[in-house]
């Protein structure tokens, strides 16, 4: 059995990395664990937008109106599988009364305590790597097809400006000018600013991962399958041996829970699929992240490719990627930009770990000393990851967070 160190960090994705360099910076001997080279799951696989001002839950009010509309749509945001139902049914109730006006408020301060420095973070961390460039300033394009002005008194925008976001209402003409790939049927947009986009996420985690290892962190290629608190410490069970370690933080995003369960403890994570495509031969660009408000899909130009994502699809941890869906995505993503009509693409596919109230799991677990959570950070992952990551090393450490926790308490549920 290995020497026990510090702390673990369970989880390659952009907030294990996160932690775990959070961690060396400190000069703590840390392990990152993953089963799979880091940032190469969901961490690689979304839209790229970093942006300071995503303080807008997926849950908001009257928004069960829309829900079967996108459900029947086989092109929609939205998808079941009809096994899954009976299983999502209390998820769904949770995140419906999340919707709430007051518990959006209460959310989207808690998001912004998380997203409000991450693209200054984002540059700390990639300063003196080489790969500052893979950063780059950007608006987030929210393009519809109405062509009257997105009022800046709704709810949703309310929000945004209340957090520093600088918003600008655009008409078709300056829409053509700032993005004329995009297709004529979107006649107005409302463009959020400051913000930046990653020209590409999975090299971003790569780097990073490889900046771990320069700082003495070490990366443990191995499937974690089990936990097990002894006396003294944690003795975490993989497909290579024991490894030991005080300190455990748990950022294994859909399967943490798998590791929970035998300890006791349950928690609502949905795994929720997304896909991307890739379009390598894209014979047009985009200049910034554009969201078809419509069809939730968004869009971005990156090294190599441009590439489309979107989708939430229900089936639980075990379910395969659905060819039907990545071809529905295909077709809104074509009906964004129309000259990718003969444009090849590649597909991906992977879980996002959800909670229904739109906010990760931060903190110590209840009744489990030494074990962290550092989970669920659904469609925002990547955004949240810098600041998550700096919390958790923290709280590994025995600091005391510079921010209320409460809001991300794995036991709130």
């Amino acid at each position: 059995m290995s020497t026990p160190q510090p702390t673990a960090v369970i989880g390659g994705g952009i907030v294990g990395i996160c932690t775990a360099i959070a961690l060396a910076e400190r000069g703590t001997p840390v392990r990152l664990i993953d089963r799979d080279a880091p940032g190469q799951g969901a961490s690689m696989g979304n839209a790229g937008v970093i942006s300071p001002f995503s303080v807008v839950p997926q849950s908001l009010p009257g928004l069960w109106r829309d829900i079967p509309r996108w459900v029947l749509d086989p092109s929609g945001p939205v998808h079941l599988r009809p096994r899954h139902a009976l299983r999502f049914l209390p998820w769904a109730l949770r995140f419906l009364r999340a919707g709430q006006r007051d518990r959006v408020e209460a959310t989207a301060a808690a998001m912004h305590a998380l997203n409000h420095d991450n693209v200054t973070l984002y540059r700390q961390l990639l300063v003196g790597t080489g790969y500052e460039d893979l950063i780059k300033d950007s608006y987030y394009v929210m393009a519809s097809r109405g062509a009257a002005p997105a009022r800046l008194d709704s709810f949703t925008n309310q929000l945004r400006l209340k957090y520093g976001a600088e918003l600008e209402a655009i008409d078709t003409a300056a829409l053509r000018d700032l993005e004329p790939a995009l297709s004529p049927a979107f006649k107005s947009a409302l463009l959020i600013k400051g913000q930046a986009r990653a020209l590409s996420p999975g090299r971003i985690c790569a780097v990073l991962a490889d900046k771990l290892c320069g700082l003495g962190g070490t990366v443990v290629k191995a499937r974690v399958t089990g936990l097990l608190r002894t006396d003294e410490d944690w003795q975490i069970n993989t497909d290579s041996g024991p490894i030991r370690a005080a300190n455990v933080v748990l950022a294994a995003g859909a399967w943490s829970t798998r590791l929970l369960a035998p300890l006791g403890i349950d928690v609502p994570l949905e795994a929720e699929r997304g896909y991307h495509l890739a379009f390598p031969d894209a014979p047009v660009t985009l200049n910034n992240s554009v969201m078809d408000t419509d069809m939730k899909l968004v869009a971005s130009s990156m090294e190599g490719a441009l590439r489309a994502a979107g989708t939430a699809e229900f089936g639980g941890l075990e379910t395969e990627p659905s060819p039907a869906r990545a071809q529905a995505l295909a077709k809104v993503a074509r009906k964004l930009c129309p000259d990718l009509a003969e444009a090849r693409y590649e597909t991906w596919s992977g879980l996002r770990p959800s909670f229904p109230d739109s906010l990760p799991a931060i903190g110590p677990i209840k009744g489990q000393p030494g074990l962290i959570a550092a989970f669920g950070h659904s469609h925002w992952g990547f955004m949240m990851g810098p600041k998550t990551g700096r919390l958790a090393a923290g709280l590994a450490m025995g600091e005391r967070p510079n921010i209320d926790l409460s809001p991300y308490d794995p036991a709130r549920f």
